[in-house]
């Protein structure tokens, strides 16, 4: 079972939503063609970039906990993280926007952007010769900007919100490909590239990743939706 682990990671990250799905309450099946695309849009950049940092030794994956497959150098479950993850944090700010009332959390929009910003910039100068750390900061800074001030969303509080909720998911998955449980990591590092700040074995900028991740999904989900539905709000 050992080649499997990384693959069942992705399985089980997804198939309680993917079922939920179906719920008559939820009917997120309904925006599955809007999640495919968008994730497919935010993915092609992000694997390229897996692809780079991956051939510079950045970080590398122990192929023991895979099925051998590669594409580009990468497992081929390094790929479909790329959709099974946002799947679910997707289907996580669905749920949330379409059953509890967080709109309040909008009226943070401006502060939750220029914290974040501002703390981005001066982790990419005084770190900017650990390329994780300012390649991470960089697209971050960079996705706050254009949400916030040239696409004018007005969701960002909100989004923020539902992924510190969704920490609570990403610390355990994170945690087993990054170590937690096993003989040795899933996914290893160079420790000269990232700052070595680690919740609990999860390097600190795989969380600012993922959340610029998340809020580009939301953001194409949005855009490629056919009809309007709670998630526009």
């Amino acid at each position: 079972m050992k080649p499997f682990t990384y693959l069942l990671i992705n399985f089980f990250t997804v198939i309680i939503c993917f079922i939920a799905s179906f719920d008559k309450r939820i009917q997120f099946y309904k925006y599955f063609g809007a999640f495919v695309k968008a994730a497919i849009v935010v993915a092609i950049p992000f694997i390229a970039w897996d692809i780079w940092f991956t051939k510079h030794s950045v970080w590398w994956f122990n192929s023991a906990y895979t099925i051998g497959i590669t594409i580009a150098g990468l497992p081929i479950e390094e790929c479909l993280f790329f959709i099974c993850i946002p799947f679910s944090c997707v289907f996580t700010y669905f749920c949330f926007n379409k059953f509890v009332k967080i709109n309040w959390a909008d009226a943070f929009n401006t502060i939750i952007v220029f914290i974040s910003v501002i703390v981005c910039v001066v982790m990419a100068l005084l770190h900017h010769n650990k390329i994780y750390t300012l390649v991470t900061a960089v697209v971050t800074t960079l996705t706050l900007i254009y949400l916030h001030f040239i696409a004018r969303v007005s969701w960002i509080g909100k989004a923020s919100v539902v992924f510190f909720i969704l920490m609570l998911g990403f610390l355990p998955v994170n945690g087993v490909l990054t170590g937690t449980g096993l003989e040795s990591p899933i996914v290893n590092y160079n420790p000269d590239e990232f700052l070595g700040i680690r919740i609990l074995t999860i390097p600190i900028e795989d969380a600012v990743y993922g959340y610029s991740q998340f809020l580009l999904v939301v953001y194409f989900f949005k855009m490629f939706q056919n009809k309007p539905c709670e998630i526009n709000e």
